[in-house]
């Protein structure tokens, strides 16, 4: 974190002024360096924005902290569990606090990889098979249903943390094991080698596609956050009619775990040209390597009139009922 967000943060629990808004970032996921660069980055843009905001880490003092800073709303910045899963979003429900992403509901199916599938699946959208597994999986049995290219994820994480792309039964028990690490459920899926795409969506326009090139061939949180050799291609190469698909088929993807306000969904596309839904992001990154600005940029929003735009968004109790 910034000296300056310090700064702020602390003075907010110290004193009881009331702020209009408080950006909420950092917290104890494995996602909390990238949360504290999105949200010193959106707290910045809010103030040179001329609004009156604070930033706030919940690892300090929990929501006891929050409640004495008295937002009129709350940013979410906090990315990976605590802030992204439906629980920061219950507590500010509980609090009467409008604030800004997705509902309790859409926010913890966003966060389950596994639940987030089987509703697609429900409804005939087309996303990768998967596999959940365990100590005692029979890996040869996995590669003979799935195909032997296989993506190994932990089912609760986000930035691409313990995912492995594997090649046959040899490697799968390890890349099981690394991605246990970081949660108590892990699934292979069905790799799709292709072409990725990302959506960002803002209210209920669907920002430009962006197509993501890595040299190494794999998005990992190295190539995400660190790595400056990561191709963006905007525009994304996609004919127009190609590109309109992929468009209807995110909102589609967003609508159907009730995800509102902003979010990015991830698509790879194969080799016959056919999109597959891999995950849905409802708390997206908002770093200097971020996909969300990045489109925006493309259509002539600049970084604080974005911000500014995610927080008109924030909204009240009960959200989940109307999307």
């Amino acid at each position: 974190m910034s000296a300056n967000a310090k700064t702020n943060a602390g003075a907010g629990v110290a004193d009881t002024a009331a702020h209009d808004v408080v950006v909420i970032y950092g917290g104890t996921s494995a996602e909390r360096a990238v949360s504290l660069k999105s949200g010193a980055a959106i707290l910045a843009a809010l103030q040179r924005s001329g609004v009156h905001a604070v930033g706030y880490d919940p690892h300090d003092c929990g929501l006891t902290g929050l409640e004495r800073l008295a937002p009129s709303r709350v940013f979410i910045a906090l990315h990976g569990r605590g802030g992204e899963d439906g629980s920061l979003q219950g507590a500010l429900e509980l609090l009467d606090i409008p604030y800004t992403g997705s509902g309790v509901m859409a926010s913890a199916l966003g966060m389950d990889k596994q639940r987030t599938k089987q509703i697609w699946q429900a409804l005939e959208l087309p996303t990768p098979e998967c596999i959940m597994l365990d100590a005692g999986s029979d890996w040869d049995g996995v590669v003979d249903r799935l195909g032997p290219s296989l993506i190994v994820k932990p089912v609760h994480e986000g930035s691409t943390l313990g995912i492995s792309i594997v090649d046959g039964a040899a490697e799968l028990e390890a890349a099981y094991h690394e991605a246990i690490r970081y949660d108590a459920r892990v699934m292979a899926e069905r790799f799709i080698q292709g072409e990725e795409y990302t959506v960002s969506l803002l209210g209920d326009r669907t920002l430009p596609a962006i197509r993501v090139e890595v040299p190494g061939g794999f998005y990992d949180y190295n190539a995400k956050y660190l790595d400056d050799s990561t191709q963006y291609h905007l525009p994304c190469g996609l004919t127009a009619e190609a590109e309109s698909e992929l468009a209807q088929l995110c909102q589609e993807a967003f609508r159907a775990v009730g995800g509102a306000g902003w979010g990015r969904v991830d698509v790879m596309r194969d080799a016959r040209g056919r999109f597959w839904l891999i995950e849905v992001n409802t708390v997206p990154g908002m770093t200097d390597h971020s996909l969300v600005p990045q489109a925006a940029a493309h259509i002539g929003m600049d970084f604080d009139q974005l911000v500014m735009a995610i927080l008109a968004t924030a909204g009240h109790a009960g959200r989940d009922a109307t999307t």
